[in-house]
């Protein structure tokens, strides 16, 4: 695929599909690492250029918590979960069955265990990406920050800026409600050669 050329529909539409059945993947693994039954809304998909991204999570002061990993072998690139804030807070208190200070800090223990849901739902996803494409997908050991959208999400464009300006996100609705939303948005940054 030549840098600046754009992706057919058809083309997006297998990138939606495969975003749609890793989604569905790691909302089993929530499901199953929460021990209850985890609805999924239908995810959105969409190609963004790297500039668009802050924007599309909400803006580059939000506060979001990500979840990076870097993709070797057949599929080079990145991969980022991102949630907002108030999200991670409810996984945190479904999880741990603990009310959250809203206006401190996170602790170690409820670090620790955002970074072990990323790397779960992360792990989901790309092994449902690898079974259906029957390529071997390798990621990194996961790498997680809490900070504004703009800052987290500066990492994959000046990571993968000279190699494409795109990324594919899949926003991901686990949550009933905005009081107890539990989704995200995967990332997936690939180079120009993984995404033929």
């Amino acid at each position: 695929m030549a840098e600046n050329q754009i992706i057919n529909e058809m083309q997006f539409d297998v990138l939606r599909e495969i975003g749609n059945i890793g989604s569905g993947n790691a909302a089993t693994a929530l499901a199953k690492m929460l021990n209850q039954k985890v609805d999924i809304k239908v995810p959105k998909a969409a190609l963004l250029d790297f500039n668009e991204l802050p924007q599309a999570v909400g803006g580059e002061e939000t506060i979001v918590v990500g979840i990076l990993l870097t993709l070797s072998e057949d599929v080079e690139g990145m991969m980022m979960f991102i949630m907002k804030i108030e999200a991670a807070y409810n996984l945190i208190e479904k999880l741990m069955f603990m009310q959250v200070d809203r206006n401190g800090s996170l602790d170690e223990m409820q670090m620790s265990c955002l970074q072990e849901i990323g790397n779960i739902i992360t792990g989901a996803y790309l092994s449902s990406l690898s079974d259906l494409t029957r390529l071997t997908i390798q990621a990194s050991v996961p790498y997680m920050a809490m900070d504004m959208a703009g800052a987290i999400l500066s990492v994959p464009a000046i990571e993968f800026g000279k190699l494409g300006d795109k990324a594919l996100m899949i926003e991901a609705e686990f949550g009933e409600d905005a009081q107890n939303e539990i989704g995200g948005y995967f990332l997936l940054i690939p180079t120009l050669a993984s995404y033929d």
